[in-house]
């Protein structure tokens, strides 16, 4: 069972990846005129950046190598973005119910992975 303390980070983790995605993107857009579907693409990989670091350094603490857990953890980012496109093509409902069912289901599998797989040790 996870640490209330260890939840906590994860869920600010989480808060400054997404804070990260969206800042990037309103920069790009509309600080520097860059179209919004390539605005959105690079705050996504700033986002990915910033999650990998917090989540490797604060929420697990973790000493994995970052070529062994780097690898892995865009192993994780690729498998929850196809968890996301999923779930959005198999529930039938309206989009907001259905992304928010999503974007509960799927922090709850990036914390089981990341956290069995990605940075544990050894």
């Amino acid at each position: 069972m996870p640490s209330a303390d260890r939840l906590l980070r994860y869920g600010i983790s989480g808060a400054a990846s997404a804070a990260t995605h969206v800042g990037v993107g309103l920069l790009l857009t509309r600080g520097l005129d860059v179209r919004p579907v390539v605005a959105s693409s690079a705050g996504f990989a700033a986002s990915v950046l910033v999650s990998y670091g917090l989540q490797r350094t604060w929420v697990f603490r973790s000493a994995t190598a970052h070529r062994r857990a780097g690898g892995r953890f865009l192993t994780v980012t690729a498998v929850a973005f196809a968890l996301n496109a999923a779930i959005l093509g198999l529930v039938a409902g309206p989009y907001l119910m259905v992304q928010a069912f999503a974007l509960v289901a799927i922090p709850v599998v990036n914390y089981a992975l990341n956290s069995r797989w990605t940075f544990r040790a050894g």
